[in-house]
C-alpha cells in the first residue's frame, strides 16, 4: 500500500482554471474524505488522482512514484463509481474477476482472489446470481468486490452511496468502514454529505471553487473550524449564524449579546463580527420573547426547533429532554457565551 501526494496541482479546462494549486499530503493506509458544495473540485481531484483527468501543472506521487503522466491502468489505483457498471450477462463471480481476465492471469489465481474478496464483502451466496438478482446494495459491493481484486495501492471512490436509499446508505458506510479497517488499504473518498464525511474519514479535505478550505480529523473541522465556510458546511443540522457588531468587549446581535472570551482578537468597535453557535450549544427560554417558533421536528430522542427572530433571521435549536417547542410560541434564547465562535464579517475568517 502507499500514500498520495498532491503538490501544487492545477487543472484547466481552457481558459478556466478549476482546481487552484492543491497541495495534499494522504498518509499510507489513511481514510482521506474530499467533500464540498456541487462545483467544488472534489470529483474532477479524484478523476486527476486516478489518471482520468489529465493534469495541466504541479505533481501526483503514489508512493515515491511520480505519476502524473501515467495511464490509469499503470498507475496502481482502482476506483468505484457512482454507477455499479457491471456486466449485466455475468454472473457476481465473472464481473469480480473480469478485470484479472483481461489482463491475461491464470483462472487459478483469478478464482482465488475473487474469493478472497467475497469473503471479505460476504458475497459468497451471490456468486453465481446475475446483476438483476441483486439489490442496489450488493451491486455496489460487487463493484467494490472488483476493485479489490485488482489489489491496488489505492483505492477511489466517487461518490458511491448516492443512488442507494437512506437505509443502504448507513449499511453500505459501515461496510465501507470495516473494509477500510480489515484491509487497511489506503483510500480516497468523494462525497457532498458531509454524514458520511464525519463518519468514515481518518482525514476530512474540504474544498471551495478548486481550493482547500481545511484539513483534518472530523471531530477537529467540527470543533474548531478556520472560517464561516467549514463551520456551516461541517455539522448537521450546520451551525447557526447571527450578523453582529463589535460593542466594547462583546459583540450586539438582534436577539443576542455576548462577551467575547479573552484571547479573541476583535476588530474596532462598530466593525462586523459574524457569530456562530451550534444547535446543540443553544437553550430555549420559554420565559422570553425574542423569537418565534416556525416549526418543530420531534425525531424521538432529540427535535429541532426552526426559529425566526423579529429581524427574520432563522435558526436552529436542538432539543433534548422534556420540554419541546410547539409551533407559534414565542420563545427566547440562552447559551453559553464560551460556545460561541466569531468570524470576520467580510473575510469569514475565524477570529481568535
Amino acid at each position: 500500500m502507499s500514500g498520495v501526494t498532491l503538490s501544487q496541482v492545477i487543472k484547466r479546462y481552457g481558459e478556466t482554471q478549476v482546481i487552484h494549486g492543491v497541495d495534499l499530503q494522504i498518509d499510507d493506509g489513511e481514510f482521506c474524505v474530499f467533500v464540498g458544495p456541487s462545483g467544488c473540485g472534489k470529483s474532477t481531484l479524484l478523476r486527476m488522482v486516478a489518471g482520468l483527468e489529465e493534469t495541466t501543472d504541479g505533481t501526483i506521487r503514489i508512493g515515491q512514484r511520480d505519476v502524473t503522466q501515467e495511464d490509469p491502468a499503470e498507475r496502481g489505483v482502482a476506483m468505484v463509481f457512482q454507477t455499479y457498471a457491471l456486466y449485466p450477462h455475468m454472473t457476481v463471480e465473472e464481473n469480480m474477476g473480469f478485470g484479472l481476465k483481461m489482463n491475461g492471469h491464470p483462472k487459478a489465481e483469478i478464482r482465488e482472489k475473487v474469493a478472497n474478496a467475497s469473503e471479505i464483502l460476504k458475497l459468497d451466496e451471490y456468486l453465481s446470481r446475475k446483476p438483476k438478482a441483486l439489490s442496489g446494495g450488493q451491486r455496489q459491493r460487487v463493484a467494490i468486490g472488483r476493485a479489490i481484486v485488482r489489489g491496488p495501492e489505492v483505492f477511489l471512490f466517487d461518490e458511491p452511496l448516492s443512488n442507494l436509499d437512506a437505509e443502504l446508505r448507513v449499511e453500505m458506510r459501515v461496510e465501507i468502514a470495516r473494509l477500510h479497517q480489515e484491509i487497511g488499504a489506503t483510500m480516497i473518498y468523494v462525497t457532498h454529505d458531509q454524514v458520511e464525511a464525519m463518519t468514515l474519514a481518518d482525514k476530512i479535505v474540504v474544498l471551495r471553487a478548486g481550493r482547500i478550505e481545511q484539513v483534518g480529523a472530523p471531530l477537529d473541522l467540527y470543533r474548531d473550524p478556520d472560517n464561516r465556510f467549514v463551520a456551516g458546511f461541517i455539522g448537521s443540522p450546520a451551525m447557526n449564524f447571527f450578523s453582529g457588531k463589535v460593542n466594547g468587549s462583546g459583540v450586539e446581535a438582534p436577539g443576542l449579546a455576548t462577551t467575547v472570551p479573552a484571547g479573541v482578537a476583535l476588530p474596532g468597535a462598530g466593525q462586523g463580527v459574524t457569530v456562530g453557535l451550534r444547535p446543540e450549544h443553544i437553550e430555549v427560554d420559554p420565559a422570553g420573547e425574542s423569537h418565534m417558533v416556525e416549526l418543530t421536528e420531534a425525531l424521538g430522542g432529540v427535535s429541532y426547533a426552526y426559529l425566526t427572530a423579529a429581524n427574520g433571521e432563522k435558526l436552529i435549536v436542538e432539543e433534548r429532554g422534556d420540554y419541546r417547542s410547539k409551533a407559534g410560541a414565542k420563545v427566547g434564547l440562552t447559551f453559553d457565551p464560551g460556545r460561541a465562535m466569531y468570524f470576520d464579517a467580510k473575510s469569514e475568517a475565524r477570529l481568535r
